[in-house]
């Protein structure tokens, strides 16, 4: 079975699901994060996530059949917020003014939504059985084609040449660390938490240090 995720269609025209059923589905994977961020992937208990959504557990069925396919829910509701934001990348954007606006969104999703990012961590540390449907060809042609842009740059001269791969991976993976592992960021700096300023610097620090490695002057 794969499991579609919309960021990567090839049918970018396909109608989104009706509007009850969308805010519906949005609450339900909303208080599934919470438990699944709590407890596991084993430990949720779907009785619980209907409780709190305030739905009867049969109509939580309605939506999603059984505890797998609303945690792969989960999982897909955190790719399609980062790649939606990956697919705004073109050859014609000036580089640097790209990148800086991807590292913002990107630290904006880690501070608006780490628990599904944690989930998304877990998955992948824990072997990312979870994600062999997800990460298929589709992913991988989606992922080509963002690493054709970073090629289509340096080509044309926009910025130093550089392994697209590792760049998307640093990107990844540098931005979603202030989700991640913000206990032990706030444990090495003697903060209690991580508030919208610190994110705001992280970005701006992430900003300079990684276009200046592609040999781009960060924007003003």
């Amino acid at each position: 079975m794969t499991v579609e995720i919309h960021a990567h269609s090839v049918d970018p025209t396909a109608k989104p699901a009706g509007r009850i059923r969308q805010k519906n589905e949005e609450a339900i994977i909303q208080a599934a994060e919470e438990e699944f961020a709590k407890h596991g992937f084993k430990g949720t208990s779907m009785n619980t996530i209907a409780q709190n959504v305030g739905l009867p557990k049969a109509n939580l069925h309605y939506y999603f059949s059984n505890k797998l396919g609303l945690y792969q829910a989960v999982l897909v509701n955190i790719l399609e917020l980062w790649d939606n934001t990956f697919n705004t990348l073109t050859v014609d954007d000036d580089p640097a003014t790209a990148l800086a606006g991807y590292i913002r969104a990107k630290m904006e999703f880690s501070r608006r939504h780490p628990k599904a990012s944690r989930i998304y961590a877990m998955e992948v540390i824990s072997g990312g059985e979870h994600l062999s449907q997800m990460l298929n060809q589709d992913y991988q042609a989606w992922f080509r084609g963002r690493a054709a842009v970073f090629e289509a740059w340096s080509a044309a001269g926009k910025m130093d040449p550089v392994d697209p791969v590792h760049l998307i991976f640093l990107l990844w993976g540098s931005t979603q660390h202030y989700a991640d592992f913000a206990s032990q960021i706030c444990r090495v700096t003697g903060r209690s938490r991580l508030v919208k300023a610190d994110y705001e610097e992280a970005a701006e620090q992430l900003t300079s240090i990684i276009l200046k490695g592609c040999g781009l002057t960060p924007p003003k």
